[in-house]
């Protein structure tokens, strides 16, 4: 194990500084360059075999970062000024109100990708070998018809947005 400690001696300042610039918590940068040595020390007599030790060590320690960032996620309130107002969301949901009869009003193709994609969760994969069509063609009928849902939602109920890009107002259309 003599090469892991000739190793370690070598970069183990360096990687303290690069995990240290990463987290930017010290202590957060010695635990991470901890659980790196302990790896290391996992390798056994493997180690010794590594043809650049340096490149390994930086490669599990940006692993180690990516793990620990993916699962990390730090949790903020919420500012009350930021919240969404209850009425922005009842307005959306009243929007559902037009859905029937504006997707009705759509090709039967159309209407189809609709249907089993959004509202039914079909995957498009299945979708498209429900429909003997490749997954490229699937996905560019499913967005071709998005694209004229909403356009004819936006017509037909007189969807109006605000700066935003949000739904503000609309006309509703029942059956």
């Amino acid at each position: 194990m003599n090469c892991l400690t000739t190793a370690w001696t070598q970069h183990a300042a360096e990687l303290r500084g690069w995990l240290r610039h990463r987290v930017g918590n010290p202590a957060l940068a010695d635990d991470l360059l901890q659980e790196l040595f302990l790896k290391a020390l996992r390798q056994g007599e493997r180690f010794c075999d590594l043809h650049n030790a340096r490149a390994w060590l930086f490669e599990v320690a940006r692993n180690l970062l990516a793990d620990h960032l993916r699962v990390a996620h730090a949790m903020v309130a919420l500012p009350e000024d930021l919240a969404a107002p209850t009425d922005e969301t009842d307005t959306v949901d009243t929007l559902t109100a037009c859905l029937p009869r504006v997707l009705s009003e759509l090709s039967p193709q159309d209407r189809e990708a609709i249907t089993l994609c959004d509202l039914q969760g079909m995957g498009q994969a299945d979708f498209a070998k429900a429909m003997g069509l490749s997954l490229s063609a699937a996905k560019s009928r499913v967005q071709r018809a998005r694209v004229r849902l909403c356009a004819h939602m936006s017509q037909a109920c007189q969807v109006q947005m605000d700066e935003g890009g949000r739904v503000s107002d609309f006309v509703p259309r029942r059956s």
